[in-house]
């Protein structure tokens, strides 16, 4: 398993998730756990992924989730989920 944590962040519209998770389906990663949230209009969600079953490499992922998110108008980021862990580490 090759888990990764995908964040969603920007100004709440219509089909945010959607697309997103489309992406994700057409690529074979599999949602593992997901969490979203509308405050104040802005939307914020994170998921925990495997991407082990997808054909695409990591920063290929990484790039095309990018792209999405400028299309959409929302920052995407996926980040290895050992590096995730180590960074928000007290």
């Amino acid at each position: 398993m090759k888990k990764t944590i995908i964040t969603v962040v920007g100004k709440d519209s219509v089909g945010i998730i959607a697309k997103v998770c489309t992406y994700l389906a057409e690529n074979q990663v599999n949602i593992l756990d997901i969490s979203q949230t509308i405050t104040g209009g802005y939307f914020n969600m994170m998921m925990i992924t495997d991407i082990s079953g997808s054909s695409k490499k990591f920063d290929e992922l990484s790039d095309e989730l990018d792209g999405i998110g400028e299309e959409i108008g929302v920052v995407i980021k996926l980040q290895r989920e050992e590096i995730f862990v180590k960074m928000h580490r007290i």
